[in-house]
Protein backbone atom coordinates (compact mmCIF):
# COMPACT_ATOMS: atom_id res chain seq x y z
CA UNK A 1 0.00 0.00 0.00
CA UNK A 2 1.00 3.42 -0.81
CA UNK A 3 1.75 4.75 2.53
CA UNK A 4 1.18 8.76 1.43
CA UNK A 5 -2.10 8.11 0.86
CA UNK A 6 -2.82 8.12 4.74
CA UNK A 7 -4.50 10.83 6.20
CA UNK A 8 -4.70 10.83 9.94
CA UNK A 9 -7.71 13.55 11.53
CA UNK A 10 -9.22 14.14 14.10
CA UNK A 11 -11.78 11.46 15.17
CA UNK A 12 -16.17 12.32 14.59
CA UNK A 13 -18.70 10.87 17.09
CA UNK A 14 -19.94 9.89 13.33
CA UNK A 15 -16.52 7.58 13.32
CA UNK A 16 -18.44 5.76 16.01
CA UNK A 17 -19.90 2.40 13.61
CA UNK A 18 -16.83 2.35 11.57
CA UNK A 19 -14.21 2.35 14.61
CA UNK A 20 -16.54 0.15 16.97
CA UNK A 21 -16.12 -2.56 13.80
CA UNK A 22 -12.37 -2.32 13.75
CA UNK A 23 -12.37 -2.72 17.36
CA UNK A 24 -14.86 -5.84 17.70
CA UNK A 25 -12.09 -8.45 16.28
CA UNK A 26 -10.21 -7.77 19.14
CA UNK A 27 -12.52 -8.25 21.36
CA UNK A 28 -13.84 -11.37 19.87
CA UNK A 29 -10.45 -13.15 18.46
CA UNK A 30 -7.73 -12.11 20.63
CA UNK A 31 -6.67 -11.15 24.51
CA UNK A 32 -5.40 -7.87 23.35
CA UNK A 33 -7.88 -6.39 24.73
CA UNK A 34 -9.32 -7.98 28.05
CA UNK A 35 -12.85 -6.30 27.49
CA UNK A 36 -15.06 -9.75 26.63
CA UNK A 37 -18.06 -7.93 24.70
CA UNK A 38 -17.94 -5.67 22.08
CA UNK A 39 -19.60 -2.57 23.11
CA UNK A 40 -22.81 -1.21 21.36
CA UNK A 41 -22.13 1.89 19.14
CA UNK A 42 -23.80 4.17 21.30
CA UNK A 43 -21.06 3.36 24.15
CA UNK A 44 -18.51 3.26 21.85
CA UNK A 45 -19.61 6.85 20.77
CA UNK A 46 -19.89 7.85 24.37
CA UNK A 47 -16.17 6.83 25.16
CA UNK A 48 -15.10 8.55 22.71
CA UNK A 49 -16.86 11.61 23.53
CA UNK A 50 -15.70 11.13 27.07
CA UNK A 51 -11.79 10.64 25.88
CA UNK A 52 -12.84 14.23 23.55
CA UNK A 53 -13.28 16.23 26.03
CA UNK A 54 -9.64 16.31 27.16
CA UNK A 55 -7.64 13.87 25.10
CA UNK A 56 -6.70 13.54 21.63
CA UNK A 57 -8.77 11.09 19.72
CA UNK A 58 -7.02 10.25 15.92
CA UNK A 59 -8.28 8.04 13.26
CA UNK A 60 -6.33 7.21 9.59
CA UNK A 61 -7.73 7.15 6.59
CA UNK A 62 -6.77 5.34 2.92
CA UNK A 63 -8.76 5.91 0.10
CA UNK A 64 -11.67 7.28 2.27
CA UNK A 65 -11.95 4.11 4.64
CA UNK A 66 -11.22 3.98 7.83
CA UNK A 67 -7.98 2.04 8.98
CA UNK A 68 -7.31 2.59 12.83
CA UNK A 69 -7.34 4.79 15.40
CA UNK A 70 -5.57 5.97 18.55
CA UNK A 71 -6.29 7.89 21.23
CA UNK A 72 -5.26 8.74 24.93
CA UNK A 73 -6.72 8.94 28.33
CA UNK A 74 -6.37 9.48 31.77
CA UNK A 75 -2.95 7.58 33.42
CA UNK A 76 -4.71 8.36 36.79
CA UNK A 77 -7.65 10.29 38.41
CA UNK A 78 -5.34 12.28 41.29
CA UNK A 79 -4.63 15.84 39.75
CA UNK A 80 -0.76 15.00 40.07
CA UNK A 81 -0.86 12.78 37.10
CA UNK A 82 -2.13 15.40 34.77
CA UNK A 83 0.86 15.58 33.07
CA UNK A 84 0.65 11.55 31.74
CA UNK A 85 -1.53 9.58 29.85
CA UNK A 86 -2.36 6.02 28.52
CA UNK A 87 -2.43 5.57 25.29
CA UNK A 88 -4.13 3.06 22.81
CA UNK A 89 -4.60 2.13 19.46
CA UNK A 90 -6.74 -0.28 17.13
CA UNK A 91 -5.98 -1.00 13.35
CA UNK A 92 -7.77 -2.55 10.84
CA UNK A 93 -6.72 -6.85 10.43
CA UNK A 94 -5.76 -5.85 6.79
CA UNK A 95 -3.13 -2.47 8.16
CA UNK A 96 -0.44 -4.42 10.01
CA UNK A 97 2.95 -4.29 8.99
CA UNK A 98 1.84 -1.17 6.69
CA UNK A 99 3.50 1.61 8.56
CA UNK A 100 0.07 2.86 9.71
CA UNK A 101 0.05 2.23 13.87
CA UNK A 102 3.82 3.97 13.66
CA UNK A 103 2.42 7.12 12.03
CA UNK A 104 -0.87 7.08 14.32
CA UNK A 105 1.02 7.22 17.00
CA UNK A 106 3.81 10.00 15.72
CA UNK A 107 0.77 12.05 15.37
CA UNK A 108 -0.51 11.23 18.44
CA UNK A 109 2.35 11.91 20.37
CA UNK A 110 2.59 15.28 18.29
CA UNK A 111 -0.42 16.65 19.64
CA UNK A 112 0.40 15.44 23.28
CA UNK A 113 3.18 17.07 23.34
CA UNK A 114 1.43 20.45 22.43
CA UNK A 115 -0.45 19.63 25.30
CA UNK A 116 2.31 19.55 27.65
CA UNK A 117 2.21 15.90 28.61
CA UNK A 118 4.99 14.71 29.97
CA UNK A 119 4.55 10.61 30.05
CA UNK A 120 3.07 8.25 28.32
CA UNK A 121 2.09 4.67 29.31
CA UNK A 122 1.07 1.63 27.66
CA UNK A 123 -1.07 -1.18 29.40
CA UNK A 124 -0.51 -4.53 27.24
CA UNK A 125 -2.29 -7.60 27.24
CA UNK A 126 1.25 -10.17 27.43
CA UNK A 127 1.02 -13.78 27.00
CA UNK A 128 2.19 -15.99 30.24
CA UNK A 129 4.78 -17.78 28.41
CA UNK A 130 4.73 -18.44 24.98
CA UNK A 131 2.44 -16.69 21.96
CA UNK A 132 -0.88 -18.26 21.28
CA UNK A 133 -3.60 -17.93 19.34
CA UNK A 134 -5.00 -15.16 20.80
CA UNK A 135 -2.02 -13.33 22.38
CA UNK A 136 1.42 -12.48 21.18
CA UNK A 137 3.97 -10.04 22.68
CA UNK A 138 4.13 -8.00 19.30
CA UNK A 139 2.26 -4.68 20.97
CA UNK A 140 5.47 -4.91 23.06
CA UNK A 141 7.74 -5.13 20.33
CA UNK A 142 5.91 -2.40 18.82
CA UNK A 143 5.97 -0.28 21.72
CA UNK A 144 9.48 -0.84 22.46
CA UNK A 145 10.33 -0.50 18.76
CA UNK A 146 9.08 3.28 19.07
CA UNK A 147 10.92 4.24 22.43
CA UNK A 148 9.00 2.66 24.99
CA UNK A 149 10.32 0.95 28.18
CA UNK A 150 8.87 -2.13 30.12
CA UNK A 151 8.37 -0.40 34.13
CA UNK A 152 6.34 -3.22 35.48
CA UNK A 153 4.52 -6.82 34.96
CA UNK A 154 1.68 -7.92 36.62
CA UNK A 155 1.24 -11.80 36.42
CA UNK A 156 -1.16 -13.40 35.06
CA UNK A 157 -4.00 -11.22 36.01
CA UNK A 158 -6.50 -11.55 33.25
CA UNK A 159 -8.66 -14.78 32.41
CA UNK A 160 -10.40 -14.80 28.60
CA UNK A 161 -10.37 -18.17 26.35
CA UNK A 162 -9.79 -20.00 29.22
CA UNK A 163 -6.50 -18.77 29.30
CA UNK A 164 -4.63 -16.62 32.09
CA UNK A 165 -2.81 -14.11 30.69
CA UNK A 166 -0.49 -10.67 32.35
CA UNK A 167 -0.29 -7.74 31.67
CA UNK A 168 2.75 -5.16 31.73
CA UNK A 169 3.43 -1.27 31.55
CA UNK A 170 5.46 0.23 29.44
CA UNK A 171 6.74 3.63 29.54
CA UNK A 172 7.67 6.77 27.38
CA UNK A 173 8.65 10.15 28.33
CA UNK A 174 8.40 12.70 25.90
CA UNK A 175 8.68 16.20 28.16
CA UNK A 176 11.84 17.78 29.67
CA UNK A 177 9.72 17.63 33.65
CA UNK A 178 10.83 20.70 34.09
CA UNK A 179 10.10 22.27 37.98
CA UNK A 180 7.74 24.26 37.36
CA UNK A 181 5.63 22.74 34.07
CA UNK A 182 3.10 24.09 31.82
CA UNK A 183 -0.21 23.34 32.91
CA UNK A 184 -1.46 20.66 30.50
CA UNK A 185 -4.15 21.94 27.67
CA UNK A 186 -7.00 19.93 27.08
CA UNK A 187 -7.20 18.70 23.88
CA UNK A 188 -10.45 21.54 22.67
CA UNK A 189 -8.08 24.55 23.37
CA UNK A 190 -6.24 23.55 20.50
CA UNK A 191 -7.24 25.72 17.49
CA UNK A 192 -7.87 23.85 13.68
CA UNK A 193 -5.02 25.86 12.22
CA UNK A 194 -2.91 24.82 15.21
CA UNK A 195 -3.63 20.90 14.80
CA UNK A 196 -3.73 20.83 11.39
CA UNK A 197 -0.21 22.17 11.24
CA UNK A 198 0.56 19.34 13.93
CA UNK A 199 -0.60 16.48 12.07
CA UNK A 200 0.87 17.73 8.83
CA UNK A 201 3.80 17.93 10.05
CA UNK A 202 3.32 14.74 12.48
Amino acid sequence: MDDTALRIRTAHLSDAPALRAIYAPYVEKTAITFECTVPDVEEFAARMRATLRRYPYLVAERGGELVGYAYAGPFGERAAYDWAVEMSIYLREDQRHQGTGKRLYAALEAVLRAQNVQNLYACIGYPDGADDAHLTKNSAQFHAHLGYRLVGEFSRCGYKFGTWYSMVWMEKCIGAHEESPAPVRPFPELSPAELESILDHA
